[in-house]
């Protein structure tokens, strides 16, 4: 009987003091540490909008940009901060340019100065990377591959990335990019011919840069590729609606149907990658192939098992993370660059005339290639030049108790 109540009274202290430490480190981190590191900045003359408990400023931006998205804009300009990051003129206006606001309970420093921004990324990069909540808002579609890696993780990710992107490497894709333009070009030309008069040209140039990536990342799996493209834009969109809602702990076990998608979604991506993979280390080990493939995915496999002999700890996940990540940023940015210069083509005509000119004269009928790139002077020097407005946030870490 003493035994049982010794074992009952020890199972007793140990879910109290669990169930302390978990309370404290929630009220630690949705309310001590955000007034604490509030406290500090304010003491170093930064400021910024008042939080509210929990969900700090989420509702304030999204107040903004519905105001400042509510109608069309009148005519095409490059001025396009006012109307996507109205929260940051707004409050640059009000509290100086250096100022602080809270999504949910994490804090969002802003600052403008060049030179600050300059010693930031140079004195500061071993210390700076993706917050916690920027990495559990992207975990679904692109894991924690390099895009999402810090400290030590980000150093060895980026050497083992590093060959696919070598010059020569890049020069090697030149072919598949201009097959996979022509089928685009050839799809657009016959829409035109159908009867069309007005296209989505962004779902074109996501559809060609989708080809692209696919071909050049997984090469013979490019069906396969094509499968997980897709399924990763249903996640990325699944997770960008979870931005705008508090996180709480927890919530991820919650069954409900999001959840059920993204876990479903992601299951099959990590089946698909997987699947591709490991075809290809099999390949290699029965002797069906000498090497894991000159795309993409093979260059990351083969630089992987060389750090694996090196004593850097490698998993399959690792490399799953890593094609997610290239696939994503490979895909959307190109994707957004290809349609917004499209865009002042078309609505600059005579820009249109001189840069059509200049790629008759240099390419004489032939198909561009990568010979031809450094010949052109107008398409690479001259053209106006544009910027589209892209938050850059990182986190420093112990942020809070640094000086200024």
């Amino acid at each position: 009987m003493a035994t049982i109540v010794l074992v009952l009274t020890a199972l007793l202290v140990i879910f109290l003091i669990s169930f302390f430490k978990i309370a404290y480190d929630t009220i630690s981190c949705y309310f001590l540490t955000p007034r604490r590191i509030k406290k500090i900045m304010e003491k170093q003359g930064v400021r910024g909008p008042k939080p509210r408990p929990l969900i700090g400023n989420i509702l304030d931006v999204a107040d903004f940009v519905s105001q400042s998205t509510a109608k069309d804009m009148d005519h095409i300009t490059h001025d396009t901060v006012n109307r996507l990051l109205p929260h940051y003129v707004a409050w640059s206006k009000q509290y100086g340019k250096r100022f602080i606001y809270w999504n949910g309970v994490e804090p969002r420093l802003c600052i403008t100065e060049t030179e600050l921004i300059k010693e930031l990324l140079i004195k500061y990069s071993s210390k700076a990377g993706k917050s916690w909540l920027q990495r559990e808002g992207t975990k679904h579609f692109i894991g924690r591959g390099l895009l999402m890696a810090n400290g030590s993780d980000w150093h060895h990710q980026r050497h083992i990335a590093a060959p696919a992107f070598m010059g020569e490497r890049l020069k090697s894709y030149a072919g598949l990019m201009v097959e996979c333009t022509k089928k685009m070009l050839q799809s657009l030309q016959n829409a035109v011919e159908s009867g069309q008069t007005e296209v989505e040209i962004g779902e074109y140039m996501t559809r060609v840069s989708a080809d692209i990536i696919s071909r050049t990342e997984f090469n013979s799996s490019y069906e396969k590729g094509k499968q997980i493209f897709h399924l990763l834009t249903e996640l990325q969109s699944l997770c960008h609606q979870a931005t705008r809602h508090l996180c709480l702990p927890g919530s991820r076990f919650y069954p409900s149907n999001y959840n059920r998608q993204i876990k479903s979604k992601k299951m099959e991506v990590d089946r698909l990658l997987l699947e591709i993979i490991q075809s290809r280390k099999d390949c290699v080990e029965i002797g069906r192939s000498s090497s894991y493939g000159n795309d993409l995915l093979g260059i990351l496999v083969s630089e992987m098992e060389k750090k694996r002999s090196d004593g850097f700890n490698t998993n399959l996940q690792l490399i799953m993370d890593e094609c997610k990540t290239f696939f994503f940023a490979g895909h959307e940015t190109t994707a957004l660059l290809l349609t917004w210069t499209v865009m002042l083509l078309a609505s600059n005509p005579s820009w249109q005339e001189k840069v059509r000119a200049e790629v008759n004269e240099v390419c004489n009928g032939e198909t561009p290639s990568i010979d031809h790139l450094s010949k052109f002077n107008l398409v690479s020097d001259d053209l106006p030049s544009f910027s589209i407005s892209i938050p850059f946030s990182l986190k420093i870490q112990n942020s809070g108790r640094g000086g200024k």
